[in-house]
């Protein structure tokens, strides 16, 4: 374990190569960019100890007991004065010696601080060097450093106490169960490769087909709850459908409280993707509007039209707005609908509630899908009056789970789900190999590779570029 990240941060003064020696004492400014009545300069490794004493003029204080204490420079000269924090080896957030030193928030201060530790023999740290040395420490596995960062960049409070949970460890403790079960099922069927002669059918043992269907319902547990941390920590792409005048540029303005979009009576007005990063409550959203969906011969609309079905392919969920004074009984729905991807969450918009046609006294409230053959409800809105729109918040809050934020939901990233469907997809073709083509050999094989895949979200089975890819998006301080 003697990765260390590439340098990101600061200038090169005491920067490092990529595979240095590990005994380096690293420092950098714990708290954000900018002023502050406080601003707290760590210092993690063998000699933060020596060097923090420098840096006070005497004797660290004792362990975990805040000391005032003035902080001086490198020839000895007054800095500034505060508090001096002490954590020793191993009971420390990195599991190395590390010395905290509260100073005020002044910019150059804290700088003048690190620059004085940096001349008494410590390295500035690069981003997420502190945590990345918990991680190599056993302080913390991967899933939870990266929870780490999911709490500082947390844009909701329901963000934040999910990335809480998974910091705590709940995450992993449910990856580590599906490893047990996992485990459990090889040695199983192991057993029955290694020891033929006893003629069992463990195939006809009821246990077997047991373990079998609750690791299927673990994996889809798991999988739903990651797919929905994703959604809390990245937020949801949302491509706003339609054929064209239906009031999908006007949604997109509704949404987002301001004109993002040109809104006119002229057909095929939007050409290109429109897109808008919006926030509700805290919960990440990015809507994109899209050309009207129709046969066009101007080649610039057809572009447009070909690039609106591409997005539709990418997204988390479609709205799809039906023009309710033109098109009250949801034709555009039932011609488009076939030609959506089968699994693509989708929700009905009807706009113009305000202004149905005579004869028709209340919008409709559910449409068909053609893909899957039941009733949808169909949300009434009014692009122009905002009527509905507060309602439409609330869906997509619920969608992006909201409301299971406070009920277990933990921060995923969509890495844990990528990983987490390679090793759903070796557990099923495990299952395939032992009840259809009864290869115990390659099943084991399967299970084994399912195992692996687990091992890479946690960190149990790690490379030095995966490493390197998850702590350079860290803040440098963390």
């Amino acid at each position: 374990m003697e990765y260390q990240p590439p340098y990101r941060g600061g200038s090169q003064e005491g920067a490092r190569e990529l595979n240095a020696a590990p005994a380096t004492t690293i420092c950098a400014v714990a708290t954000a960019t900018g002023r502050g009545g406080v601003g707290i300069v760590r210092l993690s490794g063998p000699r933060a100890r020596a060097i923090g004493a420098r840096l006070l003029g005497k004797d660290i204080p004792t362990p975990r007991r805040a000391t005032l204490a003035r902080f001086l420079d490198a020839e000895g000269g007054l800095l500034d004065e505060g508090l001096a924090l002490f954590f020793a080896a191993p009971h420390s957030y990195t599991g190395e010696d590390v010395l905290e030193l509260h100073a005020h928030g002044g910019p150059i201060l804290l700088e003048a601080i690190v620059s004085s530790a940096i001349t008494l023999g410590a390295v500035r740290a690069a981003p997420g060097e502190f945590t990345q040395r918990a991680f190599l420490n056993d302080k913390l596995d991967l899933a939870q450093a990266e929870a780490v960062a999911d709490l500082i960049d947390a844009g909701s409070l329901a963000a934040a106490r999910a990335a809480q949970r998974s910091l705590q460890g709940e995450f992993s403790r449910r990856v580590q169960a599906l490893v047990e079960a996992l485990t459990t099922l090889r040695v199983w069927v192991e057993a029955a490769i290694d020891f033929p002669e006893e003629e069992i059918d463990f195939l006809a043992d009821q246990n077997l087909h047991q373990q079998l269907a609750t690791l299927r319902q673990q994996f889809a547990d798991l999988l739903a709850t990651t797919r929905q941390g994703t959604l809390l920590r990245d937020g949801m792409t949302v491509v706003i459908a339609g054929r064209p005048n239906a009031g999908k540029s006007s949604l997109l303005n509704a949404l987002a409280g301001r004109e993002a979009a040109i809104v006119t009576d002229i057909p095929g007005t939007t050409r290109d993707i429109i897109k808008e990063y919006l926030s509700i409550d805290g919960m990440p959203l990015h809507v994109l509007d899209t050309a009207g969906l129709r046969q066009a011969d101007d080649t610039v609309e057809a572009e447009g039209i070909r690039r609106a079905r591409a997005e539709i392919a990418r997204a988390d969920r479609v709205l799809f707005v039906i023009d309710l004074q033109q098109d009250p009984t949801g034709v555009a729905w039932q011609e488009e609908a076939a030609s959506l991807p089968p699994t693509l969450a989708v929700t009905l918009i009807g706009n113009k509630s305000d202004v149905l046609p005579s004869g028709i006294a209340t919008p409709l409230n559910a449409l068909v899908d053609p893909r899957t053959g039941l009733a949808e409800p169909l949300l009434p809105v009014s692009a122009k009056t905002g009527e509905g729109i507060d309602a439409l918040r609330e869906h997509l809050k619920t969608c992006m789970g909201y409301e299971l934020a406070g009920e277990g939901s933990l921060s995923a990233r969509a890495r844990h789900l990528e990983t987490l469907h390679v090793a759903s997809k070796h557990v099923e073709s495990a299952i395939s190999l032992l009840t259809e083509r009864r290869e115990g050999e390659l099943a084991a094989e399967e299970l084994r590779l399912a195992q692996i895949a687990l091992g890479e979200m946690t960190g149990a089975v790690h490379s030095d570029e995966l490493l390197g890819r998850i702590f350079a998006s860290f803040c440098i301080g963390k």
